[in-house]
C-alpha cells in the first residue's frame, strides 16, 4: 500500500475550548481551522506540528462516535490517520488481504478529504483512518 506519511492523530475531547488552550497557550501552536463534520457528529480543530496535524474532536451529538468513545474510554487518542496516494486502490488491497473495514468505500471527512476507517480489531486496538487529499 502506498502510504505517504502520518497525516494526523485524532484526539477525542469533551471541550474544544478547554483542549485547545493546552495546544495554543501552553505549547504555542495555532489552530489552522475548525469545522463541523456532520457525518461524524463532531466539530474538529486542526493544529500543525511539522508535517503532522493534531485533530481535536468534540462531539456535537450524544449518539455520535466521539461521544460514545469518550463515554467508553474517556478523552484521549481516538485514531491515527495515514495519507495514501489512492484511497480506492488501498481499500481494494486491504479487502484482498481479508482486512476488516469499517468503510467499504470512501466518504468525505474534514477538509473535504476522502477517508475510510480500518476496524480497530485489525490494528491491535487502534482505530486507523486512511485519507486522500
Amino acid at each position: 500500500m502506498d502510504i505517504k506519511h502520518i497525516d494526523h492523530i485524532g484526539i477525542a475531547v469533551k471541550s474544544l475550548e478547554k483542549a485547545s488552550t493546552f495546544y495554543t497557550h501552553i505549547l504555542g501552536h495555532t489552530i489552522m481551522r475548525t469545522e463541523t463534520v456532520e457525518d461524524q457528529k463532531a466539530t474538529v480543530s486542526f493544529l500543525l506540528f511539522g508535517d503532522t496535524k493534531i485533530e481535536l474532536l468534540e462531539a456535537t451529538h450524544p449518539e455520535g462516535p466521539i461521544a460514545k468513545f469518550i463515554d467508553a474510554r474517556g478523552e484521549g487518542i481516538h485514531h491515527i490517520a495515514f495519507r495514501v496516494a489512492n484511497l480506492e486502490k488501498s481499500l481494494e488491497e486491504l479487502k484482498q488481504k481479508g482486512v476488516r473495514l469499517i468503510d467499504q468505500t470512501p466518504r468525505i471527512g474534514a477538509g473535504g478529504a476522502k477517508i475510510a476507517f480500518i476496524h480497530p480489531k485489525e490494528s491491535h486496538g487502534v482505530l486507523t483512518e486512511l485519507c486522500e487529499h
